[in-house]
């Protein structure tokens, strides 16, 4: 039984989900992959975290993913994080 049990932060599926989106509305954001790790990272640390066990938890957060207010908390969480990694990139140019 234990052999189909994992453990997993579904909030971070959201954010990659949506990150491309947010990069996109942006034509002056780096891509590259140290910025887009960084804006992940600290979005994650802004949201709360949404953690499932078995595929029926992850089907239960695909259908959060859904409603509108917790697609508004994770584009903001991702844009107020693409702001900073503006300001302060941590790559070279």
């Amino acid at each position: 039984m234990a052999d189909n049990l994992f453990l997993k932060n579904y909030m971070e599926d959201c954010v990659w989900e949506l990150l491309d989106e947010v990069l996109a509305r942006d034509p002056g954001a780096c891509r590259c992959a140290i910025c887009r790790y960084d804006i992940a990272a600290l979005a994650l640390n802004q949201l709360p975290p949404r953690y499932v066990v078995r595929e029926k938890g992850v089907v239960y957060s695909k259908v959060a993913m859904l409603e509108v207010q917790h697609r508004a908390d994770i584009y903001r969480a991702i844009t107020q994080a693409l702001m900073t990694v503006k300001q302060n990139p941590r790559h070279g140019n």
